[in-house]
């Protein structure tokens, strides 16, 4: 098995591909031990001193740490990953799914229109340019002419983050919606 990284515009996180689909449908993300416990390759990451988040997404693993160079703790990332997909563990222990609950949606039913076209860039253009960064990003709530998204994986806590909300993301949605003000992170 060979595993590929590949860095984001995070330099916290790495991105890992395992040549393999990871969750065919959603996608998990834990920061925290306590998060990750419903998943053995999440317990196995965070068993890796140093590590501090974990996302999986649709064939790719996306690793976040604390501290310490990214040379000294790879090996036991790859080591981790490679160890789960060879034994054929279940991602996910005792029943557990992943969900796209990242709390509840809220909008305006006269806006259903709008929210309904803003998912679907999200979903068209959007979420496969971040997914391509190790991340992704979910439609929270329209309310105002104000977007609010749901920023996961590689794309939390990233320092380019801002601009991609605000040049990129804002710009495309106000581009097609003229109703759309702005666009704000979760």
């Amino acid at each position: 098995m060979f595993i590929q990284t590949e860095a984001t515009p995070n330099p916290a996180t790495l991105k890992f591909l395992p040549g393999r689909v990871v969750m065919p449908e959603g996608t998990f993300e834990a920061k925290t031990p306590e998060q990750g416990e419903v998943s053995p390759l999440a317990q196995r990451l965070f068993a890796v001193p140093g590590v501090t988040g974990v996302f999986f997404g649709y064939d790719f693993v996306t690793v976040t740490k604390a501290d310490g160079e990214w040379q000294h703790l790879k090996p036991a990332i790859l080591g981790g990953i490679m160890e789960h997909f060879m034994t054929g563990a279940p991602l996910f222990a005792n029943g557990y799914g992943a969900t796209e609950e990242d709390g509840e949606e809220f909008f305006d039913p006269e806006d259903a229109s709008t929210v309904e076209t803003i998912k679907e860039l999200l979903e068209t253009r959007i979420r496969p340019a971040v997914a391509g960064d190790g991340g992704d990003i979910t439609f929270r709530g329209f309310k105002d002419g104000t977007v609010y998204l749901v920023m996961k994986g590689a794309c939390s806590g990233c320092p380019s983050s801002t601009a991609t909300l605000r040049h990129g993301i804002q710009n495309l949605l106000r581009h097609f919606l003229p109703d759309v003000r702005e666009v704000q992170a979760v």
